[in-house]
């Protein structure tokens, strides 16, 4: 899956990539971020900024990082994701959920939080996402959105393009799934503009909505709360 899929197969093929590379998941994601990946996933946390034992949704939550994250923070996760091969990889004490993010199997504001870890240009849609974020958090609830970005420099977006459209697909096509690897940052395409980006976020029912880079920009933290 080097091209992007079209809309219409782009769940089906997002779904088998995952299965496909689950095993090494974790692995490479540690050496391709030289473990920063744990170090922004902790700092998501921070700014979700809820009271021990609220109870947290994960979406999209893979094999459990976020998840084994909240419980170690001393709050309640659940984690949601539609990849059998990764929930089956999965390292987590917390319970899991086989389910399409776009359409969660639980009653409104059933949570207190959501996070999401780098998982968003994987969706198919992103306004009935954030949607779904919005109808499962109780008002006054918290987001915090993960994802990937490109720094503003021109020099360091320059170093960033050639690590990560280049190195990225050779290491992870030499230990993984080349195909896989080179979709990744491919994916990125999916994403909207910063501004619109945010501009959805608000339109779904959050107020105070923020974002935040980190690694340089290579990584952007969006946070928001429930009106």
């Amino acid at each position: 899956m080097s091209a992007l899929p079209p809309p219409e197969t782009k769940a089906a093929a997002v779904e088998a990539m995952f299965d496909r590379i689950a095993p090494r998941y974790d692995r490479l994601n540690r050496l391709l971020t030289f473990r920063l990946d744990v170090r922004w996933r902790r700092v998501a946390l921070r700014n979700l900024d809820l009271p021990p034992a609220s109870r947290v949704v994960d979406l999209a939550c893979g094999t459990g990082d976020f998840c084994r994250e909240l419980e170690s923070s001393g709050l309640r996760a659940v984690g949601v994701d539609f990849s059998a091969g990764m929930l089956l990889a999965a390292r987590t004490e917390a319970p899991l959920v086989r389910a399409d993010v776009l359409t969660l199997p639980v009653p409104a504001q059933a949570f207190d939080g959501v996070t999401c870890g780098f998982a968003l240009r994987n969706l198919t849609a992103l306004p009935p996402f954030f949607a779904e974020c919005a109808r499962v958090l109780r008002a006054g609830g918290r987001v915090a959105l993960l994802d990937v970005s490109e720094p503003e420099s021109r020099v360091l977006r320059a170093g960033h393009h050639l690590y990560f459209h280049k190195i990225v697909p050779l290491i992870g096509g030499l230990l993984s799934d080349r195909q896989a690897y080179s979709y990744l940052p491919a994916s990125t395409s999916y994403l909207p503009p910063n501004a619109e980006l945010l501009d959805m976020v608000r339109a779904a029912g959050f107020r105070d909505v923020r974002r935040r880079t980190l690694g340089l920009g290579a990584a952007q933290l969006i946070v928001g709360t429930r009106s």
